[in-house]
């Protein structure tokens, strides 16, 4: 079972964000604020989730918190202030869009800005370890991998309905084959020499 809260105020929000290694998409970043004393056993990381789990929790989530938000960055944001930027300017955007105002916030990793009225905590691995992390993990991930379902519409060649724009062999190859689209992110390593990565 998760922990509920890091800190011991009662307005307590996590914040992750997903898609922050892929080649193409966006990186997506949400935010949850449950109620005080929520509990839930199944919640956890979203990677370690089947999809069929994330898609059952993601209503479930939404309609038990008491406020949540997400967010997509582009990948003109990304290029333009890059990634880590990108993942914080994201999830900066989702506590701040919280209602009610959390009174804290816990954020996945080890880098954050400093909110003007947020205090918060990066906590490493923290959606492996607080409900709300966990919940903000499952909406990025979900609401991402459905964008990246409709971007396959329009791009099949790239296989995102199955790569989901992560560094996968098929996809070094088809940018290699048909170029990079314009959902690519131009400041990633799109055409690497020799060595694939296959972690999806």
């Amino acid at each position: 079972m998760l922990l509920s809260q890091w800190s011991e105020f009662q307005l307590e929000a996590g914040a992750d964000e997903a898609g922050r290694g892929c080649l193409a998409g966006p990186v997506t970043a949400a935010a949850v604020l449950f109620p005080d004393g929520f509990k839930e056993s199944r919640l956890n990381d979203s990677k370690k989730l089947s999809k069929k789990d994330r898609d059952y929790l993601r209503p479930l989530i939404e309609d038990r918190a008491l406020s949540f938000h997400v967010v997509h960055v582009d990948t003109n944001e990304i290029d333009k202030i890059n990634i880590l930027n990108a993942s914080i300017k994201g999830m900066s955007i989702c506590l701040e869009n919280l209602n009610p105002r959390p009174e804290f916030a816990i954020v996945d990793g080890n880098r954050f800005h400093r909110l003007a009225q947020i205090p918060h905590q990066c906590i490493i691995k923290g959606d492996s370890k607080y409900l709300s992390i966990a919940a903000a993990s499952i909406l990025a991930k979900t609401y991402r991998d459905e964008l990246m379902f409709v971007l396959d519409q329009e791009f099949p060649e790239y296989g995102w309905k199955k790569n989901k724009g992560y560094p996968t062999k098929a996809h070094f190859t088809s940018i290699m084959r048909h170029g990079a689209s314009e959902y690519h992110r131009k400041t990633f390593r799109l055409f690497p020499n020799d060595q694939f990565s296959l972690d999806v």
